[in-house]
């Protein structure tokens, strides 16, 4: 996938609202491969939404969203699970992992799908981030900046055009947060893939392309 567009997109909360403060919403936006984006939002304002609408989980909106042309409106359950497994990796706001497993098992019951990542790259970044001592701890029993971080790597075990990360160090120290930015610009910049982060505030110290406001 080497671009995604926004036709003149709007949620169907906001279809009587005031959209031209934003730059995302009721315009023509691309997205391209290989170029940093940060969206930043008041809380409230879709940051989430326009995740949800990327990988294909909410289709409540005007407008038309394209992948390299085509309308995903036309996109078949199938069509979406194989961009979700090879072209759109997804760092969920709610993390979505399973509180009953292990932080290592989070991480490997999506890399046995994929087997995209070693198991000494895994150790590597579990290490970079801080989660040494929690490896083999229940994810439930973990803070939610440690959650956070567990939930980052298994966004990382896929191949990837596009990556989106939805608030991704809002619970994170500044060295986790300074760690997470470096992966992520490695992973990135490995992959020539286009990155797509949401912030109401606190966001990847990395060199952005375009800053949006949404």
């Amino acid at each position: 996938m080497k671009k995604i567009e926004f036709n003149h997109i709007v949620p169907a909360a906001f279809i009587h609202e005031d959209n031209t403060c934003s730059e995302i919403w009721d315009k023509d936006i691309v997205f391209m491969k290989g170029s940093k984006y940060l969206l930043e939002a008041s809380s409230g304002r879709g940051k989430s939404t326009f995740c949800s609408y990327i990988v294909g989980y909410r289709h409540d909106y005007n407008g038309n969203i394209l992948f390299d042309g085509n309308d995903v409106k036309n996109l078949t359950i199938a069509d979406w699970t194989a961009i979700r497994r090879k072209e759109i990796g997804y760092l969920f706001q709610e993390l979505r992992l399973f509180p009953e497993l292990t932080a290592i098992e989070n991480i490997n019951i999506k890399n046995s799908l994929t087997n995209c990542l070693t198991a000494d790259k895994i150790n590597e970044w579990i290490n970079r981030l801080g989660l040494s001592d929690k490896k083999n701890t229940k994810v439930g029993l973990m803070s939610f900046g440690q959650q956070q971080r567990v939930a980052f790597i298994r966004a990382l075990a896929q191949p990837f055009d596009f990556l989106i990360l939805d608030e991704p160090i809002s619970h994170l120290d500044d060295d986790n947060a300074q760690a997470m930015g470096e992966i992520i610009d490695e992973m990135v910049s490995l992959n020539g893939a286009g990155l797509i982060v949401t912030s109401i505030g606190k966001h990847p110290n990395i060199d952005y392309d375009k800053v949006l406001k949404l």
